[in-house]
């Protein structure tokens, strides 16, 4: 006997799955649309009550919106807020869609940074629609929770929240704003590779706000990958790095010896701060550009 075809075997799944899921072939409402960040027209059947989230910043976001109840399932690299603890779990890279699909989602919420538009469009063909969230500015983040706040009723709650984080980065833009000294800083996704982040990127907001310059703000690459020549030729007063708060300075002379010249490195102010403040584009980079603002001018913003 020839055994079955494994993906055919896998779209048969898929597509028993998106009839219990969606009620037995039950197409959306054509006349209920909504246009996500990425300028995609989502048409939804009505007001969602079971999502999943495809990566762990849009989970951030929709408890901050107050609809954390809403959430069927989550990745499994989400660890925050502790109540997603108790969520059934399922993998983002790769999308485990036979997963996703036994959660019975009515909308799946998705990250531009993470998320594939390929995945998006193999879980609308089996009626799940997809939202996308997109983060290239800090004020997107309020923006972002207002957004989540309507597409699924819990307006109220999201607008507060998203006031209150735009009240708090007013209160930091008063404290830095007529700063005269602003360090030139760098910061860094990895101290080996040495990953950055380039134009269209909110982690210059959040050095401005916090009273630097972004030595890599000009760079096209949006993703771009520094030398050692770079940095040398730049530098940096300040080095930042998602390297963790108990990161050792010492440790970057190590893979970059050259460094030994460099402002930030002589000047002891190489920093490693927590890598979800920063690289997760949700309510928790307004605790980063707070923290970021401590490390830049000591003294001036007080300890929490």
């Amino acid at each position: 006997m020839v055994p079955p075809n494994p993906v055919i075997m896998r779209l048969i799944v898929l597509f028993v799955l998106c009839f219990w899921a969606a009620g037995c072939g039950r197409g959306p409402d054509r006349s209920n649309q909504v246009t996500d960040d990425l300028g995609r027209t989502v048409y939804l059947s009505s007001v969602p009550t079971r999502v999943v989230t495809l990566a762990p910043s849009v989970t951030e976001i929709v408890f901050a919106a107050g609809a954390g109840s809403l959430i069927a399932g989550v990745t499994d690299a989400d660890d925050f807020p502790p109540e997603v603890d108790n969520l059934p779990r399922f993998s983002a890279l790769p999308v485990d869609f036979e997963v996703v699909l036994s959660l019975e989602p009515d909308l799946a919420l998705a990250s531009d940074q993470v998320n594939s538009p390929n995945d998006a469009a193999t879980l609308e063909a089996v009626g799940v629609p997809v939202y996308f969230f997109s983060v290239s500015r800090l004020e997107d983040i309020a923006r972002t929770i207002r957004d989540a706040g309507a597409l699924l009723n819990t307006a109220s709650a999201a607008d507060q929240l998203a006031d209150s984080l735009t009240r708090s980065l007013a209160q930091l833009r008063v404290l830095t704003e007529e700063l005269e000294e602003r360090p030139s800083t760098l910061f860094l996704i990895s101290d080996v590779t040495l990953y950055a982040f380039g134009q269209g990127s909110y982690i210059h907001d959040m050095i401005a706000l916090a009273g630097g310059s972004s030595i890599t703000v000009d760079l096209e690459s949006r993703s771009p990958v520094l030398t050692d020549e770079f940095v040398l030729f730049e530098q940096p007063e300040v080095i930042l790095g998602a390297f963790g708060s108990g990161y050792l300075p010492t440790s970057l002379l190590e893979y970059h010896p050259t460094w030994d010249v460099v402002p930030a490195v002589t000047g002891g102010r190489v920093y490693g701060v927590p890598a979800d403040r920063y690289l997760r584009p949700g309510p928790r980079l307004v605790t980063g550009a707070w923290e970021m603002a401590r490390l830049l001018h000591p003294g001036l913003v007080p300890a929490q």
